[in-house]
């Protein structure tokens, strides 16, 4: 009886140091930039290409990450096969961000044709943040990472944030690109933080010759 018990318990250790590598805040924080920096190229390059040109940048960082994550976090912490609990559980999580990214793309478009007089006002910044918040809840929930839980919060004030900063401080293009690079940066941050503690307390096992 012992023995699934400790499995299990392994299996979710060997989960939780793989999520909590750091990579998925630098890839999170990259994600972010696209809020701080298309903005500023909306008006050269128009509203969807200003955003279009970042899907390569997302395609390349994810490559990088996965990358790095093959050849210099396995080697230190080893892979593992995920249990069928796990799996199940990943598959909610997976089934869940898409509804609720297509929740998001829906109202997104009501609130555009029909309520466009809000758009730039301080309940499509809530409507936005409260979004955020609900998607890294989900993804903290069941990544097991609480850290997304302060990354959620910190994200969600963001666009209120910015949306005063353009009401009272005349922020351009509701202060997104302050708030939004301000939380970028600082996840990047923690997550190289996060991988450089990982590899100094995860070094390589060398394996003598011969064995």
């Amino acid at each position: 009886m012992k023995e699934p018990v400790s499995i299990r318990s392994a299996e979710r250790k060997a989960f939780q140091t793989t999520v909590a590598d750091g990579l998925w805040d630098v890839f999170i924080g990259c994600f972010l930039l696209e809020f701080a920096i298309a903005p500023l190229l909306s008006r050269s390059m128009g509203d969807f290409w200003s955003a279009f040109i970042f899907l390569p940048f997302f395609g390349l960082t994810y490559l990088l990450i996965h990358l790095v994550r093959r050849n210099v976090v396995a080697p230190r912490i080893g892979t593992f096969k995920h249990g069928k609990e796990r799996q199940k559980k990943l598959m909610v999580f997976t089934i869940l961000m898409v509804v609720l990214n297509l929740v998001i793309f829906l109202t997104g478009l009501i609130a555009y044709f029909l309520f466009d007089k809000f758009s730039s006002g301080f309940l499509m910044a809530a409507i936005l943040g409260i979004s955020i918040l609900v998607g890294f809840c989900i993804a903290a929930y069941f990544l097991e990472y609480p850290r997304l839980y302060a990354y959620g919060s910190m994200i969600m004030a963001a666009p209120l944030v910015g949306e005063w900063l353009y009401e009272s401080h005349g922020a351009s293009h509701h202060g997104y690109p302050i708030v939004f690079g301000f939380s970028s940066v600082l996840m990047i941050l923690a997550g190289l933080v996060t991988f450089i503690r990982l590899l100094k307390d995860h070094p390589v096992l060398e394996v003598p010759d011969g064995e």
